[in-house]
């Protein structure tokens, strides 16, 4: 006997959204997938260029500038922030030793708007003195902990860009020695661009959430950056992130 086609119908609509979510998932990872191949790279030059005695701090910096620079100067660039942050350790000292520079920025009462990259000046951020106890901020601390690359945010960042950024660094380690971090930022609206296609194409609201449920993006407009969600097992894992996607009406 002919099997119903409401029946039929509905198998066909659910392998469907099956596929959609899937395929959603494997562009979260392709996306973060490049972003930590390239944090890879720059680490895997930072390493080469270490001698007996490291590195000088101008030839650091002179390297990381070659090294970030072109990224911040693509065309419409997925980050807005990238570089390398010295351990007390690396630097033999206290002093703060920030490689780190900013992409083209929209207008913002730190910067106001700017059209090339331009390096993060400290001595100019009169309120960056929590970053005395950097290490203990997540970006730092955990790759130090866990000597793997970690994903901070979403969150503000009241540093450089004032607005919402996750942040990716990777630990750069030499003979068991911590060396430092290096890292990016993006826009959160920048991620909604490049993900919320592939989001909505899974049919229902759907959200990507880190790895504690805070939203990331999402296609329900109800739904706020930032915001805590519930997130049940039937949840979606993007492979090799700490990511997950909820569906309101997850396919079965």
């Amino acid at each position: 006997m002919a099997e119903p086609v409401s029946k039929t119908r509905a198998e066909s609509a659910r392998i469907d959204a099956v596929a959609q979510i899937d395929a959603a998932a494997a562009r979260v990872s392709a996306l973060f997938g490049d972003l930590q191949e390239r944090l890879t790279g720059w680490r895997d030059a930072v390493l080469a260029d270490q001698g007996a005695d490291g590195i000088p701090a101008a030839a650091l910096d002179e390297l990381i500038e070659r090294l970030v620079v072109p990224a911040l100067r693509e065309d419409d660039p997925v980050l807005v922030g990238a570089g390398f942050v010295a351990a007390p350790e690396f630097t033999g000292g206290d002093d703060l030793h920030f490689a780190w520079w900013l992409g083209p920025l929209d207008d913002n009462p730190l910067t106001g708007a700017t059209t090339e990259p331009s390096r993060l000046d400290l001595a100019s951020r009169s309120y960056s003195d929590y970053l005395r106890d950097f290490r203990s901020l997540e970006w730092y601390s955990i790759p130090r902990s866990t000597h793997r690359t970690h994903i901070t945010g979403p969150y503000v960042d009241h540093l450089c860009a004032c607005d919402y950024i996750v942040t990716i660094t990777s630990p750069v380690e030499h003979g068991g020695r911590m060396l430092g971090v290096v890292g990016v930022d993006v826009y959160v609206r920048r991620l909604e661009r490049e993900l919320l296609p592939a989001l909505l194409g899974v049919g229902c609201p759907t959200m990507l959430v880190n790895e504690w449920g805070r939203v990331m993006v999402s296609t329900d407009p109800t739904v706020l950056v930032g915001a805590v969600a519930q997130v049940g097992d039937d949840a979606i894992r993007c492979p090799g992130t700490p990511f997950r996607l909820v569906a309101s009406a997850q396919p079965t």
